[in-house]
């Protein structure tokens, strides 16, 4: 399991989270910390890696300001 800080982003680290998640092998899990603003980035990186066909484990508020995520590189796992 890897931690990855990517609040340096802003609002835009969904590609550098796909492409963390690229590098993971499956069954590996990865906890990423972004800043949440206005809680859109919340929903939008849900989605994003469930777009990616990964798996959202756990989402929650970090402090005031950030958020993380846990996700699971669950691809060729059957459902």
């Amino acid at each position: 399991m890897q931690r990855y800080d990517l609040r340096h982003l802003g609002d835009n680290f969904y590609d550098r989270m796909i492409e963390i998640m690229g590098e993971t092998k499956e069954g590996e899990v990865s906890i990423f910390m972004f800043e949440i603003g206005d809680f859109s980035p919340v929903q939008k990186s849900a989605d994003v890696i469930k777009e990616a066909g990964y798996e959202l484990m756990n989402s929650l508020k970090f402090n005031e300001a950030d958020w993380s995520i846990v996700v699971k590189n669950s691809k060729g796992a059957e459902s």
